[in-house]
């Protein structure tokens, strides 16, 4: 009997997973490519045979996802499986009547048969976009699991954009690891603030394997989800945070809405920054979608190493990344740093933008005045050194996960924003905890 072709469509991450997890040693199907967008430099590269498995023994090509068209003809696509996240159920729709229109079926994977299940107590912490503060939350949850007297190890979501059979089981526990593994700047962001918590953490591409690994040390597995995307394991709690700057928003993009559904758990987050208008309106989706969930109200608090820096001053902001672009947000710590501590203008960047930068901002043009910390890449983090010296300011803020000066040499005198999570009132997540604090 003929195989079915597929083509998953993905950003390496998701895509992988569902590879692993549902096609991999599946005879009856052929993976005939993977399509590639959001995340740059990741396109002309292939699978590798090494992970691909003995079905697979050239790997598998990925291409652009702007080749799919084309590639669904010239390679009899039967099947086409939507694997990224964070994206508008309108988006999700436009491209699967592409896919229809081609003659291919679209198909999004169920959650259960893609979530690997652990030997140990394991808890997720997911989101409905990007930047809601999935980190922050992770690492409150990890601090009072870690009081308990628990060993305590994060797997975060995958980002592997460089050799990826050298990625297949990452394992961080300094901040050496760090130039060991060749992280880049979005990866650094997430892995750092573990680290320096004292929490080891895992990554990858295999996360079966990176799951068996992380078993021999742990007591308790959280799952440090990545964009909205949903857990790629069975979790015993799941927690997923919301973001009332957004409100609406966690019941229109994908798979965010799902995260929603599925919550045993949900923190409405930045209550302190946030409209009352938002945060009742995510309270109301909450009740109308899923009352039988726990809800902690949380805020997250702004500290800044040196206010006087901001006050009165011109300054350039620098935010994380992937939550301006493809998470829609407007701002960042950085620009409610500038507007808190009394900054007398917000210097836009654009003028300034060289290279990858630049074509950033072609890209997302609603990013606005401040500068994505992109840095997904050798080349995109020198493009972002060199847009950062041009601008013309008199403090640069760092609305950043780590300290970007680690990175990138930054000139202009310059101030770091950070923040963690701070629950409000009762029930707070010590509460959502209770059986696994014992």
């Amino acid at each position: 009997m003929d195989k079915r072709r597929i083509l998953i469509m993905g950003a390496a991450g998701r895509d992988f997973h569902n590879f692993n997890t549902l096609y991999r040693e599946d005879d009856s199907v052929e993976i005939v490519a993977f399509t590639a967008t959001q995340i740059p430099d990741i396109t002309d590269r292939k699978y590798p045979a090494v992970l691909a498995g003995s079905l697979y023994p050239d790997g598998i090509p990925i291409f652009d996802e702007s080749e799919l068209e084309e590639l669904i003809i010239n390679k009899d696509v039967e099947e086409v499986v939507f694997s990224y996240s964070d994206v508008s159920h309108q988006y999700v729709m436009e491209k699967a009547q592409i896919v229809n229109s081609l003659g291919a079926h679209f198909t999004i994977v169920g959650a259960d048969p893609t979530m690997v299940k652990s030997t140990k107590p394991l808890i997720s912490i997911c989101a409905t976009r990007t930047g809601c503060g999935k980190s922050q939350t992770t690492r409150r949850v990890a601090e009072l699991l870690i009081e308990a007297g628990k060993k305590v190890v994060a797997i975060r979501h995958p980002m592997p954009y460089g050799d990826l059979a050298k990625q297949a089981v990452q394992r961080f526990a300094s901040l050496e690891d760090l130039k060991t593994h060749e992280c880049t700047i979005e990866e650094m962001e997430e892995y750092e603030p573990h680290i320096v918590a004292g929490v080891i953490i895992y990554a990858g591409v295999d996360y079966e394997s990176i799951l068996r690994e992380a078993e021999k040390e742990a007591d308790v597995i959280l799952w440090d989800g990545g964009n909205n995307d949903l857990p790629f394991y069975k979790p015993d709690l799941a927690i997923t945070v919301v973001d009332p700057h957004r409100a609406g928003d966690e019941l229109e993009y994908y798979p965010g809405f799902t995260n929603l559904l599925m919550a045993d758990v949900i923190v409405i987050n930045k209550i302190d920054t946030a409209d009352l208008s938002g945060v009742e309106e995510v309270r109301q989706n909450i009740a109308e979608w899923n009352p039988e969930a726990v809800v902690v109200d949380a805020a997250s608090p702004l500290t800044v190493s040196d206010p006087s820096l901001i006050k009165g001053k011109k300054v350039l902001c620098i935010e994380d990344g992937p939550t301006l672009t493809h998470g829609g947000m407007k701002y960042g710590a950085g620009i409610m740093a500038a507007l808190k501590f009394g900054a007398a203008e917000l210097i836009d960047p654009r003028p300034w933008a060289v290279g990858k930068i630049a074509r950033t901002f072609a890209r997302y043009p609603e990013v606005g005045q401040l500068l994505p910390a992109m840095g997904y890449g050798d080349e995109q983090i020198k493009d972002l050194e060199k847009t950062v010296a041009k601008v013309e300011c008199d403090t640069v803020v760092i609305g950043t996960p780590i300290d970007l000066q680690r990175i990138i040499k930054i000139p202009q005198p310059s101030v770091r924003v950070t923040y963690e999570l701070a629950e409000i009132g009762k029930p707070d997540l010590k509460d959502a905890l209770a059986d696994y604090l014992k």
